[in-house]
C-alpha cells in the first residue's frame, strides 16, 4: 500500500508522474475542479464579506470519493496541481474537502510545484514542498467572486432590456468593446487616393528599380501624387530632366542585424500558432496541455513540453545550457553566440515568474517523436522546439546597399530615385526559425544592386507608375486579438482562449475568412454596455483590476476591500439602470424614414427574437408592422427602401397548372411557397427572388413525395394511412396511432383503422409541455469554473434531479416582434 498521495488535475498527468514516483506513492487526478460556485443567486454574499457557498461539481464526484479513499490510508499528501493560482485554488479546494471529511487532522499535507513532467522536476518538488499559498488563493478567489458578481448582475439585466440569453461579463465585455470598435473604424473608413512613382534604372546587363523619393526639391510623400493626371505631369517632367540619365549621386552600405525573438510565452504561443498553423486559441491550448501532461514516445509517458500557461520569457540555466550544446551539434559554432541570450519579459500584469515554453529536452528532436504524435500535437512540437532554439543563436546579418539617383547627367537634385538592396551574408537564427506577422504591409522587396559608385551614370530605361487607394484598420483575427488584450492587460493568458470561445458561442462574432466581424446582437450588447455601463467596459479600468488582482496575490492587497471598493458603485449602477432604462431604449432603435403607404416612421431595433424592421410605434392606434432582416442584413447598414422591400411579402407568383394560386412567404418554420391550401418549405431559395417556374418544380416535387406518402385514404371519416419518418401510422389529424407489425398496412379496413385510433393515446398539442427557462450565467471566460473564496468552507452537495410534475400550458403573451415573418399564416413544419 502507498504511503504518499500525490493529488493532480489530469489522469495524463497523473500516469506520467506515477511512473517517476514508484511504489511508494500513488497519483490520483481530480479531473480539474472539485467544486464550483452554486449556479443561483447568493452564491456570493457581499453582506457576509463576500462569503462564497459552493458545492460539489457532481461530475468528478467519484472521483473525489478515490480521492478521499486513498487519502484516509495515507501518510502524508502531495497537492501537485498547476503552477499557477488557478492550480493553488483548486488545491486549496480539495484540502477543504479532504478536510469537511475529517481525513487531514494528523497527516502532513503540503503543495508541490513543477513546471516541466519530467522525473528531474517532479523528484525536485516532492523534495522541497511547502505550504498552500494563502496570497494566491485570494487572488483568484477575489478573481472568482468579482466574475460572479459582474456577470450574474449585467446578464439579467440584459436579458429583461434586450433579450434572453445574453451575458456579460468582467473581462468578456471589453474584448467585445475592441473588435466593435474596430468594426466601426472600418465603417467610417474612407479610402483616399495616390500614386507612387518608380524609375526602371540599367547598367550594364542588370536592372532594379528606384522609388521617386525627391521631386521639384522636395521629399515625396504618401499624398504627393493624388490624381492621374498630375502623375502624368510629372513622369514628363522626369523624363526632360534625365534624358534617359540617372546619375549615382550616394552610395550608402551598412550591415544590418536582425535578432530572433523570445521564447514562446502562452499569448505568443496563440499568436504564431495562429499565423503559421491556423490553430484557434482553444486548439493551441487544448494540443498544448497534451504535450505538457505526457505523450508515450516509446520508453513511458514523457513531457516533452514545460507548463503552457506562462508570461515569462526566460530559460532556466539548465535548459540554456542543453540549448547551446544541441544548437553546437546541429548547425554548428559559427551560429552559437558568446553569451547566452537572456530576454526580460515585458507582458503588462506579469504573473509568477515560470520560464517560458520549452521543449523539456532540447535534444529530443521533433523528427524523433514524430512517429508517436498525431498532426497536431507534431506541429505544434516543431514550432516550440524551433522557436526555442532560434531563440539561442546568432541573429541574422544582412548586407544593406542604398542609392540615391538623381535624374540628369548634371543633376541638380530636385528629383531623385532611392533603391535599396540587401544581400543575406549569415542566416543565423533564420536557418531554423522566422516569426510570423500580422497585417502588416509587405516590406518592399528587396534586391541584388550592381556594383556602382558616386557619379557612375546609368541608364533610365522606364518609367512606372502605380495607383494607390489607402486602406482601412483589418478585422481582427486570433492572434491579433490576442496580441490586443495582452497590450491592453485584459484577461491573462490563460483566459484568451475562453474568452474567444465565449465571443463566438453567445453569438455575439462571427467568423469571415478566419476574421471576427460582431453581429447585430454583439453591437447591441456592446452599445448597450459603453453607454449604462461604461467604467466597467473601460480598457484601462479592467487593466487597472488585473493590476490589483496581482496585487493581492502578492500579498500587497487583501482581496475583501477590494471587492467592496468595486461592489458598492457597480450595484447602485445596476439598480439605476434597471429602474430608468427603458427596453425602447435599449432596442437601440433607429429611424430609416416614412413608409408613404401609412406615413409611420420605419425603424430597425433590436428585439428579443434579432433585429427586425418595424413600421408604426405601440402608440398609434393600428398596431405596428414587422419584418425580419434577411441574411447579410445588418441593423448598421440596412437602408430605407430595403426595408421597405422588407414588407413585400407574400409575394403572388401567379398560378399552377391546375389553376391554384401560388404565393411566397415567410412563416414560423422557415420561407415557404403556398399552393391553395398546402406549403413546400423553400429553405433553400429566397421567398423574395424565387420564380414561378422554381416555385412549380418545388410543388410538384411536393405532390411526388406527397403520393408517395399517402398508403389508404378513407377521406368520408377523414381518416390516412401514411408512411411517416419512423414507418407507416394512421391518423385522422387528431390522433396518430401505431400499425401493429403483424398487420399490412395497405390491407387496413376502416373500421380497423378506427379501432386503432380509438386505443391510442390522445395527441401532445403544441405547448404542454415546455422546457425550464434557463438561468442567466456569469461570465465564466477570465476564470473558468474556478473556486470560490476561502470565507465560507462550507460544501454543498449537488441537488438531486426530481421529476418534474406535469403543468397545464400557459397561455402564451403575443410577440412584440416576430422578426422572421410578416404573414399571418401559419405553414405546417414540412
Amino acid at each position: 500500500m502507498a504511503k504518499n498521495l500525490v493529488i493532480v488535475e489530469s489522469p495524463a498527468k497523473a500516469r506520467t508522474i506515477e511512473k517517476y514516483l514508484g511504489n511508494d506513492f500513488e497519483v490520483l487526478a481530480s479531473y480539474g475542479h472539485v467544486r464550483d460556485l452554486v449556479p443561483k443567486e447568493g452564491a456570493v454574499d457581499p453582506e457576509r464579506g463576500f462569503a462564497m457557498k459552493y458545492q460539489l461539481i457532481e461530475k468528478n464526484e467519484k472521483h473525489l470519493d478515490k480521492i478521499i479513499k486513498a487519502a484516509k490510508k495515507a501518510t502524508a499528501i502531495y497537492l501537485a496541481t498547476d503552477p499557477d493560482r488557478e492550480g493553488e485554488a483548486i488545491s486549496w479546494h480539495v484540502f477543504e474537502v479532504l478536510k469537511e471529511h475529517k481525513v487531514v487532522e494528523s497527516k502532513k499535507v503540503q503543495r508541490v510545484v513543477f513546471h516541466e513532467v519530467t522525473k528531474r522536476a517532479i523528484q525536485e518538488a516532492i523534495n522541497q514542498p511547502r505550504d498552500l499559498s494563502e496570497q494566491l488563493v485570494n487572488a483568484q478567489q477575489a478573481r472568482r467572486a468579482l466574475d460572479y458578481l459582474v456577470g450574474f448582475n449585467l446578464s439579467p439585466l440584459l436579458w429583461k432590456k434586450v433579450r434572453r440569453g445574453l451575458s456579460a461579463g468582467r473581462v468578456q465585455s471589453p474584448a467585445l468593446r475592441l473588435i466593435v470598435e474596430r468594426e466601426a473604424e472600418i465603417t467610417a473608413f474612407k479610402a483616399q487616393e495616390y500614386w507612387t512613382i518608380e524609375a526602371v534604372a540599367e547598367q550594364g546587363a542588370q536592372s532594379f528599380p528606384g522609388r521617386l523619393a525627391v521631386y521639384d526639391g522636395a521629399k515625396v510623400e504618401q499624398f504627393t501624387f493624388t490624381d492621374g493626371e498630375q502623375v502624368r505631369a510629372a513622369e514628363q517632367k522626369i523624363r526632360d530632366t534625365a534624358r534617359g540619365v540617372l546619375t549615382v549621386a550616394k552610395v550608402d552600405k551598412k550591415q544590418r542585424r536582425r535578432n530572433p525573438a523570445a521564447p514562446f510565452t502562452t499569448s505568443t504561443l496563440q499568436q504564431e500558432a495562429s499565423r503559421k498553423l491556423g490553430f484557434s486559441a482553444q486548439r493551441t491550448m487544448t494540443v498544448a496541455q497534451r504535450l505538457y501532461e505526457g505523450i508515450d514516445i516509446g520508453e513511458g509517458s514523457v513531457g516533452l513540453i514545460s507548463y503552457m500557461r506562462t508570461d515569462s520569457v526566460t530559460l532556466g540555466d539548465e535548459a540554456l545550457t542543453e540549448l547551446r550544446a544541441v544548437i553546437k551539434e546541429r548547425f554548428g559554432a559559427e551560429n552559437l553566440p558568446e553569451e547566452p541570450r537572456r530576454y526580460t519579459t515585458k507582458a503588462k500584469n506579469a504573473q509568477e515568474a515560470h520560464e517560458a515554453i520549452r521543449p523539456t529536452a532540447a535534444a529530443r528532436h521533433p523528427e524523433e517523436v514524430h512517429r508517436f504524435l498525431d498532426p497536431n500535437q507534431y506541429k505544434l512540437y516543431e514550432l516550440i522546439w524551433k522557436r526555442t532554439v532560434a531563440s539561442q543563436m546568432n541573429p541574422a546579418v544582412y548586407d544593406t546597399v542604398a542609392l540615391d539617383l538623381v535624374a540628369g547627367d548634371t543633376p541638380s537634385g530636385d528629383i531623385s530615385f532611392r533603391a535599396t538592396g540587401s544581400v543575406l551574408v549569415s542566416p543565423g537564427f533564420i536557418a531554423v526559425y522566422q516569426e510570423g506577422q500580422d497585417d502588416s504591409a509587405a516590406d518592399e522587396q528587396d534586391h541584388i544592386l550592381p556594383a556602382v559608385a558616386e557619379g557612375d551614370r546609368l541608364s533610365l530605361k522606364d518609367l512606372q507608375s502605380a495607383q494607390h487607394f489607402t486602406e482601412p484598420p483589418p478585422r481582427y483575427s486570433e492572434a491579433t486579438l490576442v496580441k490586443a488584450l495582452e497590450e491592453f492587460g485584459i484577461g491573462r493568458p490563460s483566459t484568451y482562449a475562453s474568452i474567444i470561445s465565449t465571443l463566438r458561442n453567445r453569438e455575439y462574432v462571427e467568423m469571415d475568412n478566419r476574421r471576427f466581424i460582431p453581429t447585430d446582437v454583439g453591437r447591441v450588447v456592446n452599445r448597450f454596455l459603453t453607454e449604462y455601463f461604461s467604467q466597467y467596459v473601460d480598457y484601462e479600468f479592467t487593466a487597472r483590476m488585473e493590476d490589483d488582482l496581482d496585487a493581492v496575490s502578492r500579498g500587497e492587497r487583501e482581496w475583501v476591500p477590494l471587492l467592496e471598493e468595486f461592489w458598492r458603485p457597480f450595484t447602485k449602477l445596476v439598480e439605476h439602470t434597471d429602474t430608468n432604462v427603458t427596453r425602447e431604449q435599449a432596442s437601440q432603435a433607429r429611424v430609416l424614414g416614412v413608409d408613404p403607404a401609412s406615413g409611420r416612421p420605419v425603424s430597425v431595433r433590436m428585439g428579443r427574437y434579432g433585429a427586425f424592421i418595424q413600421i408604426g410605434t405601440k402608440e398609434d392606434v393600428e398596431k405596428p408592422r414587422f419584418a425580419g432582416l434577411r441574411p447579410g442584413q445588418k441593423m448598421d447598414t440596412i437602408e430605407f427602401q430595403a426595408a421597405l422591400d422588407l414588407f413585400k411579402l407574400p409575394i403572388e407568383l401567379g398560378v399552377t397548372p391546375e389553376g391554384e394560386p401560388v404565393s411566397a412567404n415567410i412563416g414560423r418554420f422557415g420561407p415557404y411557397v403556398r399552393y391553395a391550401n398546402k406549403f413546400v418549405s423553400i429553405k433553400g431559395d429566397d421567398p423574395y427572388t424565387i420564380t414561378l417556374e422554381r416555385a412549380l418544380t418545388l410543388i410538384a416535387e411536393k405532390k411526388i413525395a406527397d403520393a408517395n406518402r399517402l398508403i389508404r385514404d378513407f377521406p368520408e371519416a377523414g381518416i390516412q394511412v401514411l408512411n411517416g419518418r419512423y414507418g407507416p401510422y394512421i391518423t385522422n389529424k387528431a390522433k396518430n396511432a401505431k400499425i401493429p407489425k403483424d398487420r399490412v398496412p395497405a390491407e387496413l379496413t376502416l373500421e380497423e383503422c378506427q379501432a386503432f385510433l380509438a386505443a391510442a393515446p390522445e395527441r401532445r398539442g403544441r405547448g404542454m409541455k415546455r422546457k425550464p427557462v434557463a438561468t442567466p450565467v456569469a461570465d465564466v471566460s477570465a476564470a473558468a469554473s474556478a473556486p470560490a473564496a476561502p470565507v465560507a468552507s462550507a460544501t454543498e452537495k449537488p441537488a438531486k434531479k426530481k421529476k418534474k410534475k406535469k403543468k397545464k400550458a400557459a397561455a402564451r403573451k403575443p410577440r412584440a416582434a416576430a422578426p422572421a415573418t410578416v404573414a399571418v399564416e401559419k405553414p405546417p413544419a414540412e
